[in-house]
């Protein structure tokens, strides 16, 4: 590294980058160089060896014509290891860096890592012509290659100097790297990285790809920077060329999923269902990370018009859907009462290894009996039982309540004596479906049986339910009413003298519903 390299360091007003016309008369002006601190340092990045630290500390306190005596008194030989550590560590103070790089340097020749480095941080600082010297001291000693223009162009396209750039593409050949390509694609994810500059990067590509021929990678950073950007018409004419230029290729999947996210965001989806039928026509699929988030969002929305073809999609290629994804279309299909089709789809999870859970069954029972499905939900129930995932205890009572309301008691009680039998709780809702449904079927004699049941086994039963008991009997005559009321004032007065012994007003005041 030369004197030259100093002497800008010294006064970076020297430094005016590479001297070509714009290719953007338009571009915006470059941020400011970057203020002290702004890198991390050896003051708060973790886990920063003593040596390390103990040039950084030469280098920060001691001033600049005295740093290479400081370095030479400290004793420590600089290791190629260390070299690099202190580097890394000295992104803010540039023209001290320069200093400890040419002292390490002295008696032995930096490896091609230590100079990318070296490039990097001067690029960073926006010291463009100091890089430049650093450039062209690593093509004498051979040590030049496609990382080192990488750097230089992400620092120019970060300090929105996006015209060097693609010069200091124009000019790699003459430093005896290649032009291929992944040098292309290096150009374009630095561009294409910062906000709203894709199009930027389809122009450098446009006036390239006679001389380098693009590939998928090519592509897919540019529909990703639309995919930023929220451009879904330029995104449809980057994803026409992709195809005209490399074709359909399965491996392309970064591309894909790029696309269908803009489209999806932009909330084309018709445009999202169409491409997919042409792709999977093609044998070409976005990826499973995709579905994953397009299915999440189709359900928040609802929306199983979009959701039910893109799932078709996803099956019919190579892409395995998960418990989760699965437990989610179910309850989307059940929430929009496409039971048919939630039972495929439950009857298909095993063979995909996403074997279905309690959330899996009780979605589909649930929908079954908000929609009055009788015979299927007898018929499921059994289902759930005999697999190990039974109904929770609130389907439970709904199916109770609903089964009676349909005319079959018979299927009800089937129900409440597996709840009742295996104590799934809690047991009161059920119980109390049960004295309603008996009730109105006025089948006094079994809601006698089953109140004194209940109310002997301390099961709560709400008021609304003692109130309608008490009307129905009533109705009856005081016959019933009389044996009811005998029954259960026997039970409440038991059940009162163990919760409140001392209290015999409690005890007359709750027997007064009666």
């Amino acid at each position: 590294m030369n004197r030259n390299m100093e002497a800008v360091l010294e006064n970076p007003a020297r430094s005016r980058g590479l001297k070509y016309a714009s290719i953007n008369p338009n571009k915006p002006q470059p941020p400011p160089i970057p203020k002290p601190n702004q890198f991390p340092s050896h003051l708060d990045a973790p886990n920063v060896s003593s040596t390390a630290r103990a040039i950084c500390d030469i280098l920060t306190r001691a001033s600049p014509h005295d740093i290479e005596t400081a370095l030479s008194s400290s004793g420590i030989v600089p290791e190629d290891d260390l070299i690099e550590e202190v580097l890394k560590l000295s992104y803010n103070y540039p023209s001290s860096a320069v200093k400890f790089f040419r002292w390490a340097g002295r008696g032995k020749k930096h490896p091609a890592h230590t100079w990318n480095l070296m490039v990097d941080l001067l690029g960073k600082n926006q010291l463009f012509e100091p890089m430049w010297d650093a450039v062209r001291s690593m093509k004498q000693e051979e040590k030049l290659s496609l990382s080192t223009f990488a750097s230089v162009f992400q620092s120019y396209s970060t300090a929105g100097r996006f015209n060097e750039a693609v010069m200091s593409f124009d000019v790699m050949d003459r430093y005896g790297v290649k032009q291929d390509v992944i040098a292309v694609n290096s150009l374009l994810s630095a561009i294409c990285s910062e906000d709203n500059q894709t199009s930027v990067g389809v122009e450098f590509l446009e006036g390239i790809k006679a001389k380098v021929s693009p590939d998928g990678d090519t592509f897919a950073i540019l529909l990703e920077g639309w995919q930023k950007e929220g451009n879904a018409a330029k995104a449809k004419i980057t994803f026409g060329d992709m195809v005209a230029q490399v074709g359909w290729n399965k491996g392309n999947v970064a591309a894909y999923d790029a696309f269908f996210m803009t489209l999806f965001r932009a909330d084309l989806m018709d445009d999202v269902v169409r491409f997919l039928q042409v792709m999977k026509d093609h044998d070409c699929f976005p990826g499973l990370k995709f579905f994953t988030n397009a299915l999440d969002a189709l359900v928040k929305r609802n929306d199983a018009h979009h959701a039910v073809p893109m799932w078709d999609v996803m099956v019919s290629g190579e892409l395995v859907p998960n418990l989760i994804m699965y437990n989610a279309m179910i309850g989307l299909l059940c929430n929009n009462v496409a039971i048919d089709h939630a039972i495929r789809l439950l009857d298909e999870m095993a063979f995909h290894g996403a074997f279905p859970d309690s959330l899996t069954y009780n979605m589909i029972f649930e929908c079954l009996v908000k929609n009055k499905k009788v015979r299927e939900t007898e018929s499921f129930f059994f289902e759930m039982i005999k697999n190990e995932w039974p109904p929770t205890g609130p389907n439970c009572a709904a199916a109770i309540e609903m089964l009676f309301d349909c005319d079959d008691p018979e299927a009800a009680h089937e129900i409440w004596s597996y709840v009742d039998e295996n104590h799934v709780k809690p047991l009161d809702e059920s119980a109390n479906a049960m004295l309603i449904g008996l009730c109105n079927l006025s089948r006094f004699a079994e809601v006698k049986r089953l109140a004194e049941d209940v109310l002997y086994r301390r099961i709560k039963v709400y008021e609304s339910t003692m109130t309608l008991l008490k009307d129905a009997f009533y109705k009856e005559g005081w016959q019933f009413l009389w044996a009811f009321h005998e029954s259960c004032a026997c039970l409440l007065r038991a059940k009162l003298q163990i919760e409140f012994p001392c209290s015999g007003l409690i005890g007359g005041h709750l027997l007064s519903v009666l």
